[in-house]
Formats: C-alpha cells, sequence, structure tokens
C-alpha cells in the first residue's frame, strides 16, 4: 500500500507506505509484528548507510521494507511532516515525538497489526525514535537506533559546549535544496543552486535575510533559531530535542543503540545507553565502532585504517541487514540467538595496535580490535592525570613552579581549521575522520599546506615522551584547564592525538586525532546562565572531550592540543560577547593557559588494562 495518508492530532496528514507479508507470500497469519521507519529523507529513496560490502551502492528504502516484509514481518515506511509526499511544514526534529507517537496509535488499530512495534532508523531515523519514545506510544515493543537519536541535541549533534555545529548549515542547504517548496518554485530552486557556501563560509556573520538559506525562509528560519538559542533552556529541554530526564518515561523494552568513534552522536548514544539501562529489566545494548557516519562497512575513516575486522560484516558474520532481522526475531518474536550477549551489552572497537605503514590505498594501518564489556564506562579504577608544562611536555607528575603560562592569539578572522573529527553532513567544507593533522588544500581554511597544525601561532601544544609501553585509553575524558583572556568571551578547544614516531613511509610521522571538545567560556559554571569573562581574571574550565578508545602503541607520544577555534565544524566565537549568531563585530583575543602548582592544567585519560 503506498501512499497511505495518515492523520496526525493537528489535521496534518504524512505520506505512508505499507508492506505487508502477505505480499510477498507469508499467509499463515493475517497478524504480524511492525518495523516502522519515519524519515526526512523519502521513504522511496535511496540511503547511503544502507550498504555493505557485498553491496556497495547504497539500497532504496523499498528494498529494504521488502527484505523485513519477506521475512514476516508488515513494514510502515513514512515521510516526516513537510517532506517528499507528506503534509505541512518542516521544523527539524520539532514533530518527531507527536508524529511518531500518532502514527504507532494508527499503526496497533490495523487489523495486520499483532500489537509489537519495533523501530529502526539511522542518523534522523534514530532521532524520530527516541522523540516518540519519550511519549511511550503504544505498542512499541523495540528500538534499534544507529547513528543518532538525541540525548541532548544542546549537548552534542546541534551545539556542544555552548558551540553551534555548522554542519546544521550544509544539512539544511542540501534538504533546502531537495524540499518539495524548492521542486514546486523554479526561482527557489535558481536562487539556491547559485549559492557558493565556501564563499558564504569566507564572508561572516550572517543574518536572517543574509544568509546561503535566504531563499528557503523555513530553512533559514529553524536555523538561526538553533544557533541564536544559546542558553539551555525551554527551546532545548523539550521532546525532540532531549531525552534527558524522559528516560523514565519510556517503555521498558529492547534497545540496542549504535555509534561510532568519528560521529557527531558519541556523546548521545552513551548517554542513551546509560540512561535506559538504568532501573530497566529489558536488555540495552552499545556498540560503537571506528567509522564515521553511519558508515559501517568500511574499514577507514578518514585517511586512517583499522583493518579489516573493523568492517561490520567481517565481525559480526552477517551484514547490517540480516543482522537487525536477527535482533529483531530475538525481541520482537522470542526467537533465541546467543549472538546477543546480555551479560556483555559494550562492544566496543578498541582502535590501534596496526604497523602504522601505508597500506594499498595510502591510509595509514592503525589497527585495532573489538572488545565486549558488562557495562560502561569500562575503565578500571580513577582516570590518570596529564599535566600541561610550559616546555610543551605532557606528563603525569603534577607542576611545582610558583607561575608558569602560555598565550596565544585567536583572531576570528583567521580561524584554525577542522582536519577531520566527529564530524557528518558537512560537505562540501568539511568531512569526518581521522587525518594526519597538517594542513591540506583539501580542507576549508586551510592557508600553509603540510604545516602541522601544533605549529600554528593559535595553538599550543603538549605531547608525552614515547611511550615505553603500550596505553590503552578507553572511556570518557576530560580536561581542566586554568585560562585568562583579554577578551569578555572566547572559546577553547582541547584535541587528543596519537602521534606516530617518523617512518618509511611517514618521513614525519602522523599525528592522528582520536578525539576533542570545545567550550565556550560564557558557560563555564552553566548552561542556563552565561557569564562573560573579566579581562585578565583566571577561571577554571571543565572541558569533555567525546569518549572513545584507542591504544597509543610503545614508542608513540599522546599529545593535546589547544587552541579557540576548530572551524567550521563550530561557529566562530566573535570574542566580544554579543549574542551568540547575532554578533557584528570580531576582536582579536590573547588567551592564556595556566600550568603551576596552584593552576595545574591537564587533561584526565581513562587508562585501562589490556592491549
Amino acid at each position: 500500500m503506498q501512499d497511505v495518508m495518515i492523520t496526525m492530532r493537528d489535521g496534518v496528514r504524512l505520506a505512508t507506505d505499507v508492506y505487508l507479508p502477505s505480499a510477498f507470500g507469508d499467509c499463515k497469519s493475517g497478524r504480524w509484528p511492525v518495523l516502522m521507519e519515519r524519515t526526512p529523507y523519502g521513504k522511496q529513496g535511496l540511503n547511503r548507510s544502507e550498504r555493505s560490502v557485498a553491496h556497495p551502492a547504497p539500497r532504496p528504502r523499498t528494498e529494504i521494507a521488502r527484505y523485513f516484509a519477506r521475512h514476516g514481518y508488515v513494514v510502515v515506511m513514512q515521510d516526516c511532516r513537510g517532506r517528499y509526499g507528506s503534509e505541512g511544514t518542516f521544523s527539524k526534529y520539532l514533530n518527531e515525538a507527536e508524529d511518531g507517537f500518532d502514527t504507532m496509535a494508527w499503526i496497533v488499530d490495523q487489523p495486520w497489526c499483532d500489537g509489537k512495534i519495533g523501530t529502526f532508523g539511522v542518523s534522523y531515523g534514530a532521532h524520530t525514535q527516541i522523540s516518540a519514545a519519550c511519549l511511550n506510544p503504544p505498542g512499541l515493543s523495540a528500538m534499534f537506533m544507529d547513528s543518532g537519536g538525541f540525548a541532548s541535541a544542546y549537548h552534542g549533534g546541534i551545539r556542544r559546549g555552548g558551540a553551534f555545529e555548522l554542519k546544521q548549515v550544509t544539512w539544511a542547504y542540501k534538504h533546502a535544496l531537495l524540499s518539495p517548496k524548492t521542486a514546486a518554485d523554479p526561482a527557489r530552486k535558481a536562487a539556491l543552486e547559485a549559492v557558493r557556501l565556501t564563499d558564504w563560509f569566507h564572508d561572516m556573520p550572517w543574518t536572517p535575510g543574509h544568509s546561503p538559506l535566504s531563499a528557503a525562509p523555513e530553512y533559514e528560519a529553524y536555523l538561526f533559531e538553533q544557533w541564536q538559542n544559546g542558553t539551555y533552556g525551554p527551546f532545548w529541554q523539550r521532546r525532540g530535542l532531549s531525552a534527558l530526564g524522559r528516560y523514565g518515561d519510556m517503555p521498558d523494552i529492547p534497545v540496542m543503540v549504535m555509534g561510532s568513534w568519528y560521529d557527531p552522536y558519541v556523546a548521545t548514544s552513551i548517554t542513551n545507553y546509560q540512561g535506559l539501562r538504568e532501573g530497566r529489566k529489558s536488555p540495552v545494548f552499545l556498540t560503537m565502532g571506528p567509522w564515521t557516519h553511519g558508515q559501517r562497512s568500511f574499514s577507514y575513516a578518514g585517511d586512517v585504517d583499522f583493518g579489516d575486522d573493523a568492517v561490520f560484516e567481517h565481525h559480526f558474520g552477517m551484514d547490517y541487514l540480516d543482522y537487525r532481522l536477527h535482533w529483531f526475531d530475538r525481541y520482537l518474536k522470542g526467537k533465541s540467538d546467543a549472538m546477543f550477549d546480555e551479560q556483555k551489552p559494550v562492544s566496543l572497537f578498541v582502535m590501534g595496535g596496526g604497523g602504522g605503514d601505508a597500506d594499498e590505498s595510502g591510509r595509514l594501518s592503525h589497527g585495532g580490535r573489538w572488545l565486549s564489556f558488562p557495562d560502561w564506562p569500562v575503565g578500571q579504577g580513577a582516570p590518570t592525570a596529564f599535566f600541561l608544562t610550559k616546555g610543551g611536555s605532557l606528563r603525569p607528575q603534577a607542576p611545582h613552579g610558583r607561575e608558569a603560562f602560555a598565550d596565544y592569539i585567536y583572531d576570528p578572522r583567521q580561524p584554525t581549521p577542522t582536519i577531520g573529527g566527529a564530524v557528518t553532513s558537512g560537505e562540501p567544507l568539511m568531512a569526518g575522520g581521522a587525518f594526519d593533522q597538517r594542513e591540506q588544500d583539501s580542507f576549508f581554511g586551510c592557508t600553509s599546506p603540510g604545516r602541522d597544525l601544533k605549529d600554528r601561532p593559535d595553538v599550543l601544544s603538549f605531547e608525552t615522551a614515547p611511550l615505553e609501553a603500550d596505553t590503552r585509553v578507553a572511556g570518557p575524558i576530560e580536561a581542566r584547564l586554568w585560562v585568562a583572556s583579554d577578551c569578555p568571551d572566547t572559546d577553547f578547544t582541547v584535541k587528543l592525538v596519537d602521534v606516530y614516531p617518523p617512518g618509511k613511509d611517514y618521513p614525519a610521522g602522523f599525528a592522528m586525532n582520536i578525539t576533542d571538545g570545545i567550550l565556550r567560556a560564557r558557560y563555564r559554571d552553566d548552561w542556563e546562565h552565561p557569564e562573560l569573562m573579566e579581562a585578565g581574571r583566571v577561571y577554571e574550565l571543565t572541558i569533555e572531550l567525546f569518549a572513545t578508545a584507542n591504544l597509543f602503541r610503545k614508542g608513540h607520544r599522546i599529545r593535546v592540543d589547544i587552541a579557540s577555534s576548530n572551524f567550521p565544524h563550530f561557529d566562530l566565537n566573535s570574542n566580544t560577547g554579543e549574542p551568540e549568531g547575532n554578533w557584528t563585530t570580531t576582536m582579536r583575543a590573547r588567551n592564556r593557559i595556566f600550568m603551576d602548582e596552584t593552576r595545574p592544567s591537564h587533561i584526565l585519560l581513562p587508562i585501562s588494562q589490556g592491549k
């Protein structure tokens, strides 16, 4: 059944396709469990995450739906409000809770539904799941959330550390071009096609009516709403953007949470796992691979390869489609399956351990392996502090000097460029993954190709001596910095880097980004009540980096880079203290990091036993 128009509580109708097992020869029963995906990407369109080693080209959602229907599930595919065949206006993320609830209420009333609904989807398809789950919708019996499902969009996915993620711009531009309104309006389409994003990113600030999205005002409106709502208030705490405080409202059902170390949803995945597991009887699983956003059938992320076992099919013995079938058969149909170990529900790919040479494709062979654990976090004991020193070393001994610091200048007109990391949907301006942290022409904003980021004047870098033994870092990471600035506001970024020694294929070594974090200083004490800085006053900051799992090999160095921008991953801090997303001018900031006995700036690393 195609284009069934399901009416929502406000009268808007959403276009929905329904695939019945009876159409594929399953006539044993007239009632089946239901699998549902709600998507803004077209219910019949291609899904770039639905690919495998055997089928490297993206598969259409129609093929995925028919596969599950042939295996005894009714499949419901629906266009989100305002997208493709659905009525209404698209406002990103904000209608998914109620629309998901209303759709499931309709499903359980259908004669072909046996009362059980499992939801699945990647990225936005994961956001739609947890949004609806906050309302405890009828029939919801299992969720498979991959690469998304906001725990808190403010703390990861739209904003992070108070800064705004500019992938929201590149995503909005791409999908404004694909929107029904654009297809119906040649003038709007021509205006959007004339936009050169690189020019716009060189020419900030923007304002409503003067942005790359001005020809698509509904997309521009929600973008600026997200950008200009800097504080963690009611806007960010509502359903659709936050599950915090709502896990107890969700049904006690089996859930699979899947994510990637080089994806914007690391924190979301881990927070969801912990929130859904607490006080529950049903199993909750967490799987974290070394991939970029939804790209689980690749052994590499960026310019680094993690070995054959990093490929989903090679480790799990089946492709992603078959794996989800096994999972839903286990938790919707009750079939036994030893594949899902409820005693060790956490599966992590620990990166590292490879030889460090270049493979046939020219990527660094970093290697890694899968490990399973009974829970998260997986570290043993207290994290280990590594202290910054004025000489640029990073060491476990606390400093003893009375006063030590280092300064650098952050100029918003010449920001530190983004080279990989937890990025998605950033094309053509940025790409996710692991890269040698050297400026390259292929990365936006690089002005000195070949220069190591640590050698930029706006970066402070600290590194250990060559490690005397393999060192596994697995778990949450935070940096504690004592800082000062001559501006009323500024950002501080922290990046953790695995530094390879020079070798045959990499004569200058290879500085591989592992994870990073950012903090807008006005939010140093409270996300809800920002406070500007006083010039010259010393402040203690805690900066959360995304969790990770990496084996730093013997002979490598652990490096920490500190700067005040990571652009265009995050928006620029103008340093003026003006409202976010609404500043008019910039200031150059002289920022200072202290590293002495009373102000011992350091990073806390979860070092655990084993390789």
